[in-house]
C-alpha cells in the first residue's frame, strides 16, 4: 500500500523541480561535445590520418559520425521511452501506481550517469602517447567488465556485452531505486525488486540474445 511520500522522496521531487525540455538540450549538447572530442582525438591516432583525410579515405569514418550526431537526441527520446514504460509496466502489474510522465523525465535526468564514461575516456586519451592506437581510445570502456579483463583477452563477441557490465550501470540502477521510491511511494525495499525486473533483467537478457546471435 502506498504511503505519504518520505523526507528522502520529498528531497528529490524537489531537486528534479526544474525545466526538463531544456535539461534535455543542454544533456544532448554534452554528449555530442564529448563524442566530437573524443571522434577527433580517434582520427588523430590512425596511422598517417592527413594523406588518408586527403584522398577521401576517411569519408566512412566522418558519414558515420555525423549519422551518430544526427542520431543521438532520437536515441536518448528512445530509450527513456522504453525505460520509462518497463517500469510503468511493471509497477502497473505490481498495483504500483506511478505517472509515466514522472518516470519519463526522471529517465531523462537518470541519463547524466553516461556522461561519466564518455568524459573518463576522452580526459584518458586527452594526450596520448605514441603507443596508442585508435582502436585503444575506441574500445576503452572504463570501471567495465571489459577493462578490468582487457579486450585482447577474449573473443570479440563478448566485448559488448562486457562492455556494458559496468559500474555506471549498477550506479543507474541505484539512482533509479530512488526514482522508483520517489514517484511511487513505495519504500526502497519495494523498488529495488521492480528495478530489478524492469530494467537488469531486461538487459542480462539482451546481453544473452547478442552473445547468442553473434556471427
Amino acid at each position: 500500500m502506498a504511503t505519504a511520500a518520505s523526507p528522502l522522496a520529498q528531497k528529490i521531487s524537489g531537486a528534479l523541480d526544474f525545466d526538463k525540455r531544456l535539461f534535455f538540450v543542454v544533456l544532448v549538447l554534452i554528449f555530442l561535445v564529448i563524442r566530437y572530442l573524443t571522434n577527433t582525438l580517434i582520427l588523430e591516432a590512425i596511422p598517417d590520418s592527413d594523406r588518408l583525410d586527403a584522398q577521401g579515405d576517411l569519408l566512412f569514418f566522418y558519414l558515420f559520425n555525423t549519422l551518430n550526431y544526427v542520431w543521438t537526441p532520437f536515441a536518448f527520446l528512445w530509450k527513456f521511452t522504453v525505460t520509462a514504460f518497463l517500469f510503468w509496466s511493471l509497477g502497473l502489474t505490481m498495483g504500483y501506481k506511478v505517472s509515466f510522465k514522472a518516470l519519463w523525465q526522471f529517465a531523462l535526468v537518470a541519463e547524466t550517469i553516461f556522461i561519466f564514461p564518455e568524459l573518463l575516456r576522452l580526459l584518458v586519451y586527452l594526450n596520448p602517447s605514441d603507443q596508442v592506437s585508435y582502436l585503444d581510445i575506441q574500445n576503452f570502456e572504463p570501471l567495465s567488465a571489459l577493462w578490468l579483463v582487457g579486450p585482447e583477452q577474449i573473443h570479440e563477441k563478448y566485448h559488448y556485452p562486457l562492455s556494458v557490465i559496468n559500474l555506471f550501470e549498477i550506479c543507474y540502477g541505484a539512482v533509479w531505486v530512488l526514482g522508483f521510491h520517489t514517484f511511487s511511494r513505495r519504500t526502497i525495499q519495494e523498488s529495488i525488486p521492480v528495478v530489478a525486473i524492469a530494467y537488469f533483467l531486461p538487459l542480462l537478457l539482451w546481453l544473452a540474445f547478442y552473445v547468442g546471435s553473434y556471427r
